[in-house]
Formats: C-alpha cells, structure tokens, sequence
C-alpha cells in the first residue's frame, strides 16, 4: 500500500536524520523498539477500506516477539561474559605469591633444600635421565629416573650444596628401542605479577611474564 510504504519510508528516515546527528556517528542496528515503532505506525496508516491481513499481523507480531526473545537472550550472554571474565581475573589475582606451573621454558626456582619441576613425555620412556644447571648454564647435577611412563611427571629436586635461586634442567629420555622420546618442558615458580594488556592475562613467574592460560598446575600451601 502506497501509503504505507511512504510512513515505514518517513520513519526510517527520520531514524536515519537522528542517527546522522548522533555525536559518535555510528551505524544502529534495527532493535525491537524499532520495529515496535514501525509496526504502529504501519497500522495508524493503513487503508480502512484494505486493512492489513490478520494473518501479516499476526507474522508480524511474531517476529516482534523473536527479535525481542533474541534481544534480552543477548543481554543475558553479555552479563555472563562479564560475569565470567570477572571470574577469571579473581582466579588470577588469588595466584599471587603461589607456586604454578605453566607450559613454557624449562626454569625453577628453589627456596629452601629441595624444589619440584614437571615435564611431559609424550610416550613411555624405558631410560630418563634429567640434567640440572644452574643460572649461568653449568651442570651441577643429574638425576637417574629410569623408566617412566607417557604423560605428566613431577620430580623433586634436592639442592644439596647448591645455593638458592633460580635453575633449569633438561631431559634425555628414550624408549625401549634407544630411540628418542620427545619431552614437552615445563616452568615452576611462584607467581609475583598480575597484568592485564590487550584482553588478556599475563602471569610473572620467575622475572619472565606467561600468559594464563598456559597454568597447568597449581601447588597447594
């Protein structure tokens, strides 16, 4: 109908003017208030002698409830990811001044006689051998394993004579065959930073900064 076509025209116009003279002059997407608007506006205006079909009303007014339905469904996932990001960045800060594993690297740091570190062989090992240095690279110890099987291992380290600080190890590890098993290293340290740049988390762990996401173990006290 010619004069409805020219109202719905009329209010997306005068939609548009408003939009133009926004100061942040930014695109909106047709909302559930807007459609209400139209839709009413489509009625006030209709021909008496050629009403609207009730079954267009009717699909009218149903996709009217749709939009609103997906409108407040939006909402609520908004709050959620607020909620949620809220969560995680509590979960980050009560990891201050505990000692996490993450990984990345292959460092530990040791306070007190002994300090635990964790790797990943990514299938059984019938020999592993884990090499010990300290901060300027020399080799002050080893350990013997043996035999372990795939996964996550966690071994413990006693300093002995060594001083306290910060070490790093590396493991030789091959199965039955004397074949190379390839290890997935890991860094154990106690978190002393939180920050958050560009949308995420960062984690400062042993004066070197991971994100948080890469923590895969968390040591109790």
């Amino acid at each position: 109908m010619a004069i409805i076509d020219k109202t719905l025209g009329n209010v997306t116009n005068q939609q548009s003017t408003s939009q133009a003279n926004n100061a942040a002059a930014k695109t909106k997407d047709l909302g559930k208030d807007d459609f209400l608007q139209m839709l009413v506006a489509q009625l006030k205006h209709q021909d008496p002698l050629n009403p609207m079909d009730g079954t267009d009303f009717v699909a009218q007014l149903a996709t009217f409830s749709s939009l609103e339905q997906l409108t407040n469904m939006n909402s609520q996932l908004n709050q959620l990811g607020v909620y949620q990001a809220t969560m995680t960045n509590t979960q980050a800060v009560n990891l201050l001044g505990k000692e996490v594993t993450v990984n990345q690297d292959n460092g530990f740091q040791v306070r007190g006689s002994t300090a635990d570190f964790s790797y990943n062989l990514t299938r059984p090992a019938e020999n592993v051998s884990i090499l010990i240095y300290d901060s300027s690279g020399r080799e002050v110890d080893r350990i013997e394993a043996g035999r372990q099987g795939s996964g996550f291992q966690t071994m413990t380290w006693s300093k002995g004579n060594n001083a306290e600080g910060l070490y790093s190890y590396a493991v030789l590890a091959n199965d039955i065959n004397g074949d190379r098993v390839p290890v997935e290293t890991m860094m154990t340290g106690k978190v002393t930073g939180v920050q958050y740049r560009n949308n995420a988390i960062f984690l400062t762990i042993n004066d070197r900064e991971v994100t948080f996401n890469q923590v895969v173990a968390v040591k109790g006290e």
